[in-house]
């Protein structure tokens, strides 16, 4: 009994032990999260207005402000435009044959060589044309004939001399009749030796096709099909960049000035190119007129079609602001600063942005004047609003 009763004391004292044992751990983990707590900074406490372009927060200290500078630069021209081809440098594909095509070698979009087979056509014009051909060889081989013997009876004193001349004239005629009748076989494209079935159309020039007027089974020619041109091959290696200049800023444009052109697809890629034509007419709807930009295009980066933005660089200089890159926020293809608001507010203003300028600085070049304080690090004050 008595060992019993020990037994029982024994379990009660570890009991206890492990009791005031958890008690002390729950105690010093509470402590601990509170040691922690406290050295944490206090969270920004930010409170919307009504205008979503206002935020307010608890502590504006946090968010260091800096004044917009001065920045002298000549004027600025942005316009947009598109690529188009230069039409210099097209070059149509006509079939001088009419007739069906039968087969095409080559599609829309494809880079062509000079000399390059693009399509065939069946046509009944090298029927004609070998025809007259072979008259015509015939009818020189007969007046060729006539004067070899007009020559013997002259010398022989069996005929005039006028007669000699006539055999002359007729050799003469029928020699250009078959000079006729291999150029027509050559225009054509068919081998007065080896004439074929079809008229093979070759490539007149390297470049790219940029219009397909003709499909397979389809006509071909200047008699039968409803466009002469079969193909248009274009040298893409010059573009055009056309461009819609408002009627106000055309005193700013001039022939022969340069451009900078980026391009949507390639923004960090800037090309140079030059004004060859300003139009003479302005579009009557949007009052704007239309600025050809002649650019090269090395390895054919441009493509037809893409968007494009020319700048024009003037030669007045004006002055601009400038504030640190980080100053400006892009949201919803917009450029915002922060501006204070007085009573730990801050507003959020449309700007302009410019170029990018040394000392990680930005152009501003509308919405904010010289000297206005802005918020230094615009992403951090938006994303302590969006929380």
């Amino acid at each position: 009994m008595k060992q019993v009763l020990l037994k029982a004391k024994a379990a009660s004292l570890a009991a206890g032990l492990c009791a005031a044992l958890a008690i002390l751990l729950v105690c010093g983990c509470e402590k601990a999260k509170n040691d922690l707590a406290a050295e944490a900074p206090p969270p920004t406490t930010v409170e919307h207005e009504n205008n979503l372009n206002v935020v307010k927060v608890d502590k504006p200290d946090r968010f260091p402000l800096v004044a917009a500078a001065v920045h002298e630069a000549t004027s600025v021209l942005n316009v947009t435009g598109s690529v188009n081809p230069d039409v210099s440098r097209e070059i149509p594909v006509v079939s001088i044959a009419s007739g069906r095509v039968v087969a095409l070698h080559v599609r829309l979009g494809d880079y062509v060589h000079k000399g390059q087979l693009i399509m065939e056509v069946q046509s009944t014009d090298i029927t004609g044309a070998f025809d007259q051909y072979l008259k015509a060889v015939a009818d020189e081989h007969l007046a060729n004939t006539q004067l070899e013997r007009a020559k013997i009876l002259y010398e022989k004193g069996a005929i005039a001399k006028s007669q000699l001349e006539i055999a002359q004239d007729g050799e003469d005629d029928a020699k250009a009749d078959l000079v006729a009748a291999e150029q027509q076989l050559h225009v054509l494209g068919v081998d007065k030796n080896n004439p074929g079935e079809t008229v093979k159309v070759l490539a007149p020039a390297s470049g790219f096709i940029i219009q397909q007027n003709v499909t397979e089974a389809a006509t071909a020619g200047v008699t039968y099909s409803g466009s002469a041109n079969a193909f248009t091959i274009a040298d893409l290696s010059h573009v055009w960049i056309i461009c819609d200049v408002y009627e106000n800023d055309l005193p700013t444009v001039h022939l022969g000035q340069e451009a900078d052109i980026r391009l949507n697809a390639y923004p960090d890629r800037v090309l140079k190119g030059t004004i060859s034509d300003i139009s003479a007419v302005l579009d009557p709807v949007i009052r704007t007129a239309k600025v050809r930009i002649q650019v090269e295009n090395p390895g054919y980066l441009m493509r037809l079609g893409m968007f494009a933005t020319a700048t024009f660089h003037g030669r007045k200089l004006e002055m601009n602001t400038s504030v640190p890159a980080s100053a400006v926020l892009h949201l919803h293809d917009r450029d915002w600063v922060f501006v204070p608001a007085g009573d730990s507010k801050f507003r959020r203003v449309g700007v302009q942005g410019g170029v990018m300028l040394p000392g990680n600085l930005q152009e501003i070049t509308a919405g904010l004047e010289p000297g206005q304080q802005v918020v230094s690090n615009a992403l951090e004050l938006e994303n302590s609003a969006d929380q």
